[in-house]
């Protein structure tokens, strides 16, 4: 079969029918949490305010995201996704409407916390999607899909926070959760429409419940473990990349710093998901997080914002292989009628490891300066190698039975 490419694959029956919304949605969601922190402290006048709404946020999506995705793995998609988005809509206007009347922050986090445990998981549902779609004939051409799932990630979290940045400078903070709620919305409205392409739900509850056990198999510990790991490296980056253009004299470094490892990224995760790789999957794995941790060793070395950028640009081109191995372990291991459940406790670890690495990290900037804040992110870069190395023989298991299930129906 010839190398899948993503006009190809867009133009399979169905297919951009479901991701051009989930996309969409995405951008929303990508928005939601910076949304707040400009909307709280543009009210409160605090950003500890900001950051404990914020925070009920994180920990209420992490919490939240795996029981929606097991109700859509149990139930659909199409069923799920009405509730689930109503529910954020009521969310976001009730997190507004305490905003405005100046409630007490212990409301605004309860708030908070809403918003994010009703926040639709449409990554884990695209990603379920696309499985559904391409297994068993084409099935080869999974890792190319997921690698457009990456670039659409990609996009939104530079799109997103641009977008609610601008609206919040020009002093409509308000305006900033508003886009996102619609956009997630509306995004999650137009997918759950598309039931051609959604993932069937045709067992049990018992049989379910039985599947469900494959969660905790040795190859998806091992994914939430390189997840969480990844979580720590992104929340660390963000603050240890901040702290060093503040000590340097240049805060407006930042951004441009961000931007330029974004689109790393984004023409790396392109360039991938282009090709068939002749290295297996396990392989390219442990490649890819050595040229993470690799690059996070030359963070020690920087003395300038250029430098910086020019780092940042070798590791920002390492993540995109990552997050594509990651759902293609994932989809090779776990049943499709849990397969959303996993993909959304995968993104659960993640935002886990960045919360916690957003404190970590903030602990060793104040104590050892940027460089403390560097050493957290080649510690997750260096473990993420480890974890790798030593999940060798598992995962190349794994990917035994990827080829082996190609027979199967789901």
């Amino acid at each position: 079969m010839p190398s899948a490419n993503y006009r190809s694959l867009l133009r399979t029956p169905g297919a951009a029918a479901f991701f051009l919304p989930a996309s969409l949605g995405r951008v929303g969601v990508a928005m939601t949490s910076l949304s707040i922190v400009w909307l709280v402290h543009s009210h409160t006048g605090t950003f500890s305010a900001a950051g404990l709404v914020t925070g009920a946020f994180a920990v209420s999506e992490a919490l939240g995201a795996p029981q929606q995705a097991r109700l859509a793995d149990r139930f659909g998609q199409t069923r799920i996704l009405p509730p689930t988005l109503l529910a954020h809509a009521v969310a976001v206007a009730l997190l507004l409407s305490l905003v405005v009347a100046d409630a007490d922050d212990t409301f605004l986090i309860v708030g908070g916390g809403l918003v994010g445990g009703s926040v639709p998981q449409l990554g884990a549902m695209s990603a379920a999607r696309w499985a559904a779609l391409l297994r068993p004939d084409r099935a080869a051409e999974l890792p190319t899909a997921f690698a457009l799932e990456s670039i659409s990630n990609a996009g939104a979290f530079l799109v997103g926070p641009t977008l609610v940045s601008a609206l919040a400078a020009a002093g409509h903070a308000v305006a900033g959760l508003v886009l996102a709620a619609s956009l997630s919305v509306f995004g999650g409205l137009f997918l759950a429409t598309r039931r051609d392409t959604a993932p069937a739900t045709s067992i049990g509850d018992a049989e379910h419940a039985r599947r469900r056990g494959q969660l905790l198999c040795a190859p998806v510990l091992l994914l939430m473990g390189l997840n969480l790991a990844i979580g720590i490296f992104f929340g660390a980056m963000q603050v240890s990349v901040t702290g060093f253009a503040v000590e340097c004299g240049a805060p407006g470094a930042a951004g441009p710093i961000f931007a330029a490892s974004s689109f790393s990224g984004l023409l790396a995760g392109w360039l991938y998901g282009l090709r068939r790789w002749r290295a297996t999957p396990p392989v390219q794995l442990v490649a890819a997080t050595s040229v993470l941790s690799l690059g996070t060793m030359l963070l020690f070395t920087v003395g300038s914002p250029f430098g910086l950028a020019l780092v940042v640009i070798l590791t920002g081109a390492a993540i995109p292989p990552l997050l594509v191995l990651f759902p293609v372990f994932t989809e090779a291991t776990v049943d499709h009628a849990v397969l959303t459940q996993a993909f959304a406790w995968l993104g659960a670890a993640g935002a886990a490891g960045s919360a916690a690495a957003a404190a970590l990290s903030g602990w060793a900037i104040d104590t050892f300066g940027p460089q403390g804040g560097f050493a957290v992110t080649a510690t997750a870069a260096a473990a993420m190698t480890l974890q790798s190395a030593a999940g060798l023989r598992v995962l190349r298991t794994s990917h035994g039975r990827w080829g082996r299930r190609g027979a199967e129906t789901h």
